[in-house]
């Protein structure tokens, strides 16, 4: 069979997706599928039984990485890997990284159906922790793989009840055997929603994605004193809310003074939060991005001195950076094989740089890499509400088998005869 004429099952894909999400779905129509969590857990098992339903062999990491393989006649060669997640924000929407793994898993359904042999193995990949919303930072696994960031280190992170991520791998029977990293790969994909309104906006189908901005993640803790909300003049109040207030305030500015610059404060957390005291300690996060670089060091120059001004007699503020993802550009030959895939089945395409932090930012770092965007709905993601179009989600699974085997191809013509 010619590669161009196999057509995934939109309707299997599609159906696939629906199932999926009633593991730890919500009442409004998302998903809870905390990272390492029984929901968790759950849809790991049904992955892992999909895929050796039609053959394929699935191999756990130390880092609880899950690799679907599909032998390719050529075993000496690294695999093409199709990879994203299947955890969840909090509120999460049913497609956000669940329809990379799943659209992957099509394929191998699609090329088992067709009995069609690809010269390289293909593997499907599920990265662990991509969200980074229970253990922080994000793409924790991925960047273990990628040697960015050290295994002791990611199995030390704990969510805020205290828990330790390597425990927790253990107590889901997820920390596997196999090395985290050191696997070659010949090439990665990843089929994602774009999570912004550029797509939908100009009414275009797919987004050839060039490269992931620069992102830096921060742990702000403001010490105050805790007192009597009756009894505690205003003039006397070490009050640790209203230090972090201005803070936050002083962090939008730093954003909004330069173009393509977003500064983000999402978790807070106010202790003793009862309503009769002064706040004695504030937690919040930080996310600032930017797609350079350079500009990402000056943001974070300006958060530093917000927070050296805004020290004082009374309190006290303690700012860590516990994660920094460079700007990264993917890889042209696997941009040219995508492209391709897009043109030839009449896709309205254009080229964009991803806002949001991704798997496929690590793996760039070991791997010819890139993404594939489909829209969704006012470019709303991490929300319950998310949605896109079924056509879509189609389309952008037939670009990426079409990008796989274009890839395919170019590996075998490259071997010597």
């Amino acid at each position: 069979m010619e590669p161009s004429n196999l057509r995934i099952d939109a309707d299997r894909l599609w159906d696939t997706v629906m199932q999926t999400a009633e593991i730890g779905a919500t009442p409004k129509g998302g998903i809870c599928r905390l990272t390492l969590t029984d929901q968790d857990r759950a849809v790991r098992d049904w992955f892992r039984q999909s895929c050796e339903a039609i053959g394929c062999t699935v191999t756990i990491d130390t880092m609880g990485n899950m690799f679907a393989r599909r032998a390719g006649r050529d075993p000496t060669l690294p695999p093409i890997a199709i990879g994203s997640h299947l955890d969840t924000q909090p509120t999460g929407g049913k497609y956000d990284g669940v329809i990379g793994v799943l659209a992957g898993l099509e394929i191998l359904r699609t090329l088992h159906a067709s009995g069609y042999e690809t010269h390289a193995p293909i593997e499907v990949v599920n990265w662990t922790n991509e969200e980074g919303s229970r253990f922080a930072p994000a793409m924790l696994a991925s960047g273990v793989f990628a040697g960015a960031l050290d295994l002791g280190y990611a199995y030390d992170r704990t969510d805020r009840a205290g828990l330790r991520l390597g425990d927790e791998l253990r107590r889901i029977g997820y920390r596997g055997e196999a090395q985290c990293g050191g696997r070659p790969l010949s090439a990665h994909f990843e089929l994602h929603i774009e999570q912004g309104p550029i797509l939908e906006a100009e009414s275009r189908n797919i987004g050839i994605v060039t490269g992931v901005q620069g992102m830096r993640w921060y742990e702000v803790t403001v010490t105050g004193t805790e007192s009597h909300a009756g009894s505690t003049p205003m003039r006397l109040r070490r009050d640790a809310l209203l230090v972090a207030a201005r803070l936050i305030t002083g962090v939008e500015t730093i954003a909004t003074s330069r173009n393509e610059a977003v500064a983000t404060v999402g978790l807070i957390e106010c202790k003793p939060n009862s309503r009769n005291v002064v706040p004695g300690s504030v937690f919040f996060s930080v996310d600032l991005r930017h797609p350079q670089d350079d500009i990402l060091g000056a943001m974070e120059a300006d958060l530093l001195a917000l927070m050296a001004q805004a020290n004082g007699p009374g309190h006290e503020i303690a700012c860590e950076r516990v994660w920094d993802s460079p700007a990264v550009h993917f890889d042209a030959a696997c941009i040219a094989s995508v492209r391709r895939a897009a043109d030839s089945l009449g896709a309205r395409a254009r080229d964009i740089v991803s806002g949001a932090g991704h798997d496929s930012a690590y793996i760039a770092r070991v791997a010819p890499t890139t993404m594939i965007f489909i829209p969704c709905a006012g470019g709303l993601s991490h929300n319950e509400a998310e949605s896109i179009e079924k056509p879509d989600l189609s389309l952008g699974a037939e670009v990426l088998l079409r990008a796989v085997l274009d890839t395919d191809q170019r590996l075998a013509e490259a071997r010597p005869r």
